[in-house]
C-alpha cells in the first residue's frame, strides 16, 4: 500500500520543465549569487537540449503526443 501512495505523490508532482526554485530564481524572486543564478540558466539550457531530443522521439514514435506538445508550445508563444 505504501509503494502505491508513492507512486500517486509522484504523479501530481511532476513538473514541466522548470523546478519550482528555478522559476523564483530565473524571476530574480531569490536572494542569490549572480554566479548560482548562471549555474541555474547553465543547467536550464542542458534541460532544452534534453528536450529537444525528446521531441525527435516523439515525433518519430508518437505522434498524438509530438502534437499535443507542439500545441502547447505554440499557443504559448503567440
Amino acid at each position: 500500500m505504501r509503494s502505491l501512495y508513492r507512486y500517486f505523490m509522484a504523479e501530481k508532482d511532476y513538473r514541466a520543465l522548470l523546478t519550482d526554485r528555478e522559476r523564483e530564481i530565473l524571476r530574480g524572486e531569490a536572494d542569490v549569487s549572480e554566479s548560482y543564478r548562471y549555474r541555474v540558466v547553465s543547467r536550464v539550457r542542458k534541460k532544452i537540449r534534453r528536450l529537444e531530443e525528446d521531441v525527435e522521439l516523439l515525433e518519430a514514435h508518437h505522434e498524438t503526443l509530438h502534437s499535443e506538445l507542439r500545441i502547447a508550445i505554440c499557443e504559448n508563444t503567440k
